[in-house]
């Protein structure tokens, strides 16, 4: 058979195309790496589910290259090695199941940095070939179809809106939040409700948050979290015209005399080896995967891999800036019935220095430590350099976790895209199928450091004025393996960029990149929205323009 429409991946970049593309009456195929699951089958057990890591391949079968500079020189460590992995969910969903759900829009001038802020001396920043104007309206759509939470807060940078709130109440706050705000008053620091792609309320068929607090790292058992999974693909299912392919491992696409792509050649758990053809493909297997397809997907015509005329594929890849922080409170600042309620949100981040006169800021997003229980007893085995036993041990957890409660910040900032961080491939490093692994350059530039010091220093006047205990933090320039963007860039000029501004291939007119690929800066906030409205941008360019 074939397809109308092939999309690899089906996370946040793949979730609108099926959508919008099913409910058009096209005949459309996923090919997932992953198995299939369910809400029941989402564990919050901290033995039998460790976080993400039992949705991922095993490092020993497949993993990623590091390099990474030492001492001044670039050094390559496969994965497996250190054990730090950039696979983010192998399942049907991808790595939107395991997001916190924080939900913040570009602003109109991220779309043109080097138009505001110009050139940057060992930076490649670019303006966006659309407008915050022209993504707007679905940024509006993934509210009402994927679900977000909130209120809407007036602050200094905020963004138009076509709708005046957010479709979903707030979520129920923690009583901190109070002390939050009124602390930020008194430092003239604007507290911002973050929206969160988690219903407050059911929505057709979906239950709503019942606060379990097992948010980040962890699939959501209700189906409030607004995966890709739970309020797309579902739906597009019920369609009939969707068909999934699981535990399918895409390994090379396959072009024909047109240039086009004719087929996807993908591995079954078993390592058999089969293909699917459609007209039109669309590529959404997270950035680091799809640069490493694409490159892999190399043949005589395209000896460089598919749409590379401009060299660009796998080149400007984009991480998150930042770090993360906290603070401790007890019971000398709030009851210990007040202190304990589990489950309910912070949902503040400060905006204030989205954007400086003289660089760009970016975001710091508070929350409670993850609950963790295990993890969170493991990491009091020791006490002045030695290890607790028995009731000094058992003492110190008791009195941890009944008396206190750790507020955390994450800061998010710009990742400056830069000559040394890219993606390649290496045919001296091939994983079980034989397939050359992605290698990953992390070249960070030092611009992202100081900029999350400086808002990391904003946070901590919040900490102390709230009289924390224990404050830490630390800003670093190793790129978080979660958020991934990059590698595809679109623009205006074939020459420069390896997608046009509907991200279609220059090269292959029947291949589409919908992942965080595209992205040529990716704004000081976690990405997952900003792809998802991307992703229902092209849908509605393909349903309305694209003959199938």
């Amino acid at each position: 058979m074939t397809y109308d429409i092939c999309i690899i991946g089906s996370g946040a970049g793949a979730g609108p195309i099926a959508y919008e593309l099913s409910r058009a009456g096209k005949k459309v195929v996923i090919l997932e790496k992953g198995d299939i699951y369910s809400e029941k089958d989402f564990s919050k057990d901290e033995i039998a589910y460790t976080k993400r890591d039992i949705f991922t391949p095993k490092l020993k079968e497949q993993y990623h290259t590091i390099e990474a500079l030492e001492e001044g020189k670039w050094t390559k460590t496969p994965t497996y090695e250190s054990g730090w992995s950039f696979w983010n969910g192998s399942l049907l969903g991808g790595s939107s199941n395991f997001m916190s759900g924080f939900f913040h829009r570009l602003k109109p001038d991220d779309f043109r940095l080097k138009s505001v802020y110009g050139e940057f001396e060992g930076a490649n920043v670019e303006d966006w070939p659309i407008s915050y104007d022209e993504l707007e309206p679905f940024y509006d759509l993934v509210e009402k179809v994927v679900g977000v939470s909130g209120k809407v807060t007036p602050y200094a940078h905020q963004e138009k809106r076509s709708s005046p709130e957010y479709p979903y109440p707030p979520l129920a706050e923690h009583p901190i939040v109070e002390h939050f705000d009124a602390t930020c008053k008194a430092l003239d620091f604007t507290p911002f409700k973050t929206p969160r792609a988690i219903i407050s309320e059911s929505k057709e068929g979906r239950n709503p948050c019942y606060y379990s607090n097992y948010c980040g790292s962890y699939a959501c058992s209700s189906g409030a979290k607004g995966s890709s999974r739970a309020t797309l693909i579902q739906p597009a299912l019920a369609t009939h015209n969707l068909h999934i392919i699981a535990n399918a491992f895409v390994v090379k696409l396959l072009t024909d005399e047109t240039k086009n792509i004719k087929s996807a050649l993908y591995l079954t758990k078993e390592g058999t080896q089969k293909s699917v053809e459609a007209k039109l493909f669309v590529l959404a297997a997270q950035a680091v995967e799809s640069s490493r397809l694409l490159l892999n997907s190399k043949n005589k015509e395209f000896p460089d891999g598919l749409a590379n005329s401009s060299g660009a594929v796998g080149k400007n890849m984009l991480f998150t800036g930042g770090g993360m922080g906290s603070g401790e409170f007890d019971l000398s600042h709030f009851s210990q019935e007040t202190l304990l309620q589990s489950g309910l949100f912070v949902n503040r981040a400060l905006k204030d220095w989205y954007f400086t006169k003289e660089f760009k800021g970016g975001v710091v997003d508070f929350l409670f430590e993850h609950p963790n229980p295990i993890r969170r007893a493991n990491s009091l085995k020791r006490e002045d350099g030695k290890l607790l036993f028995g009731k000094a041990l058992q003492d110190k957890i008791f009195q941890t976790f009944t008396t206190t409660r750790t507020l955390s910040f994450e800061v998010f900032t710009d990742w400056m895209p830069n000559d040394n961080c890219f993606v390649s491939v290496d045919e001296n490093y091939q994983d079980k199928y034989g397939i050359p692994v992605a290698n990953i350059r992390i070249g960070a530039h030092p611009q992202d450091v100081k900029v999350g010091e400086f808002l990391a220093q904003k946070a901590l006047k919040v900490l102390e004025k709230m009289e924390a205990k224990n404050i830490t933090y630390d800003i670093s320039p190793l790129p978080s393996q979660k958020l991934q963007a990059g590698g595809c860039r679109f623009g205006d000029d074939p020459k420069k960029h390896v997608l046009n501004r509907y991200c279609q291939s220059y090269d292959h007119p029947n291949l589409f990149v919908t992942d965080g690929s595209f992205m040529p800066t990716g704004g000081s906030v976690p990405y997952t929205w900003t792809i998802y409205a991307n992703a229902f941008r092209v849908a509605h360019y393909i349903r309305d323009n694209i003959r199938i």
